[in-house]
C-alpha cells in the first residue's frame, strides 16, 4: 500500500491487472505486499492457469484473488471475520466473480469438513498465534491437497524453521522485511 492509498490493495497480474479494492481497517489484516504477490504468482505461473485453489486466512483476498485474477479454475476463500468476509463478498462480486466462495468460519474448523482436493493452497496466517503448522498438520491429514499440490507458506521472518510433513518439500523460499516465504510441493 501507498500513502495515500488507505485500506487498498492493487491486484499486479491477469485480467483484472491495475485494479484496485478496499478493505476493511481491521487489526492485522496485512495483504501480501505487491513484491511478495508478484515473485509468489512467477513461481506459481505454470500451475495457475485452471487450477483448484483454497485461500485459507483470506483476509484481504489479495492472494486468492491474484489467482483468480491470472487463471484460476476456482478459489475457495476461507475468512473468519464478518465484516473482512462481507467486504471479500462485495469485492468479488465487483469483479464479476459469479457465486464466489467464501466461508466465513475458522481456517482449523473448516479443515475438519467434508474434504476435497485442492492444486494450490494459500496460507498466510495472523502472525504470531501460533496457527501455520497445525493448518499444515490438518491439510496432510485430510483429503485436501491434490497430487503434487503446491502450497504456498507466509509467515513471521523470525519462524526460521517449519516443522512441515514429511512429504512437504520447499522448493523456493525468500524473504521480504519482515515477513519469510515459501513454496512447498507435496510429493506422493
Amino acid at each position: 500500500m501507498r500513502a495515500g492509498r488507505g485500506n487498498q490493495l492493487r491486484i499486479i497480474g491477469g485480467r483484472w491487472r491495475g485494479r484496485r479494492l478496499e478493505f476493511p481497517p481491521v487489526q492485522g489484516l496485512r495483504p501480501t505486499p505487491d513484491r511478495v504477490r508478484e515473485t509468489v504468482f512467477n513461481w506459481l505461473a505454470p500451475w495457475i492457469p485452471g487450477a483448484r485453489c483454497l485461500d485459507l486466512f483470506a483476509g484481504s483476498g489479495a492472494l486468492g484473488i491474484e489467482a483468480l485474477s491470472r487463471g484460476a479454475a476456482e478459489v475457495v476463500f476461507v475468512e473468519r471475520h464478518p465484516g473482512v468476509a462481507q467486504r471479500l463478498r462485495e469485492n468479488l462480486i465487483l469483479l464479476g466473480v459469479d457465486g464466489p466462495q467464501i466461508a466465513q468460519t475458522d481456517a482449523l474448523v473448516w479443515l475438519k469438513g467434508q474434504a476435497r482436493p485442492f492444486d494450490i493452497i494459500l496460507l498466510d496466517p495472523p502472525f504470531g498465534q501460533g496457527l501455520l503448522v497445525p493448518v499444515c498438520k490438518a491439510l496432510e491429514g485430510g483429503s485436501w491437497l491434490g497430487p503434487e499440490a503446491r502450497i504456498y507458506l507466509e509467515a513471521e521472518r523470525e519462524l526460521a524453521t517449519l516443522e512441515l510433513p514429511e512429504a512437504w518439500e520447499i522448493s523456493r523460499e525468500k524473504t521480504a522485511g519482515q515477513v519469510a516465504y515459501r513454496l512447498a510441493v507435496r510429493r506422493s
